[in-house]
């Protein structure tokens, strides 16, 4: 494995973190204290983002997306991870789980949203169904030409901004190992069908101005011709975009992380006390050995899983390491900045507290960390039986 970056390479890197300097950095400072993107930025970031060729970078070039690689997504992932979560999402990178869009489907909600004119957004998680997503309540009846969905999904990121939902529902019952678990199934469903009710969930200390919501299905009917895939193969979809996203997790979290070292490495040059700069104490010294020792590893973890991911041989446990080192990692790193910072560190008037707070949710959405290594630990012990 060579990561050294190529060309190509570097121009996407370039251009990423060009635009993210220009059209997204300026901004983070009024998101967060108002607590929401106005939409009029909304539409500015989005219009620009696809004016510079980012908009669907992860679709392929035949879709009309920018047709990247995983490697080459993840290095564009990490710079945008550097950025205030609410500002970099709305260079959008469209589910990959619309791929599986068949017939008018394409038309209808694909190819929009590869063109940038239509958003979509995932309803997976439930108030009782988080990390045992087969446990969902939600369910979609078959009545006719049509499903009817009862039930509510929370923690639906970005709602508030999308155009339609991808929906999971329990469309019937199986036995896996003498248990009773329930068949899974996509649907498309547009955010302004009759039954479904979009509002607001709790307020989040992470990410602020990216918002949340509560999705709520009152006999909702859908087109059988909504569906997406087959009937009660939902799980399979759900995993291969489970894969994809926790890299996209880890590629953002190293982002973040090279940002905040970087600022804790000037504050640590700048910063003097009793005659000298306090980089030069051990205490704080070593602390920045350690910031930097953690990121490369977790850069060279998740880089590994992107150049497996392209070669087909990434496994679901090389995307957990990524995701549960590079998460963990990027908390101990804006723990550390924070205390170098000291009291300043916690005050609004640098983005450290911030950063600080933003990191806890990473070892939380899309699978924690006790997740994760369990996904590690199965794959050690399956190949002896355990």
């Amino acid at each position: 494995m060579d990561f050294g970056l190529d060309d190509e390479q570097r121009a996407i890197v370039d251009t990423v973190r060009t635009f993210v300097t220009r059209e997204l950095y300026p901004h983070e400072e009024a998101v967060e204290r108002a607590g929401d993107v106005p939409p009029e930025l909304v539409t500015q970031i989005r219009t620009r983002a696809i004016a510079a060729g980012l908009h669907a970078a992860n679709m392929p070039e035949e879709l009309g997306g920018g047709g990247l690689d995983a490697v080459a997504m993840t290095l564009a992932e990490g710079e945008l991870g550097k950025a205030s979560y609410a500002l970099q999402w709305l260079v959008a990178r469209p589910s990959n789980i619309l791929l599986a869009c068949e017939g008018d489907q394409r038309e209808r909600y694909l190819l929009p949203a590869v063109r940038g004119e239509r958003y979509d957004c995932l309803a997976m998680s439930e108030p009782g169904a988080g990390s045992d997503v087969r446990s969902m309540t939600t369910r979609a009846v078959r009545d006719g030409d049509d499903y009817v969905v009862d039930g509510t999904k929370h923690f639906i990121s970005h709602a508030d901004k999308s155009d339609f939902v991808v929906l999971f529902a329990a469309t019937g019952t199986e036995e896996v190992r003498g248990r009773s678990v329930n068949l899974i199934t996509g649907f498309l469903v547009d955010l302004d069908t009759p039954g479904l009710t979009v509002r607001p969930g709790p307020d989040s200390v992470s990410h602020r101005g990216y918002h949340h919501s509560e999705l709520v299905f009152d006999g909702c009917r859908i087109p059988a011709a909504n569906r997406l895939g087959e009937e009660g193969h939902g799980f399979d979809l759900m995993g291969q975009w489970l894969g994809a996203s926790r890299l996209t997790v880890a590629a953002t979290s190293v982002g973040r992380a090279r940002r905040v070292l970087e600022m804790t490495l000037r504050w640590a040059a700048d910063r003097e006390q009793f005659g000298q700069p306090i980089g030069r104490f051990q205490g704080v010294g070593f602390q920045l050995a350690d910031m930097a020792t953690e990121l490369e590893a977790a850069g060279l973890l998740t880089m590994r899983a992107a150049w497996k991911l392209d070669r087909g041989t990434m496994t679901d446990q090389d995307a957990a390491m990524a995701k549960v080192f590079a998460s963990e990692a990027l908390g101990r790193i804006t723990d550390a900045a924070l205390q170098i910072h000291g009291g300043m560190g916690l005050m609004t008037e640098l983005p450290i507290e911030r950063f600080w707070r933003d990191a806890r949710v990473e070892r939380i959405w899309d699978g924690t960390s006790e997740i994760q290594r369990h996904i590690i630990s199965r794959a050690l012990l399956r190949p002896l039986g355990g």
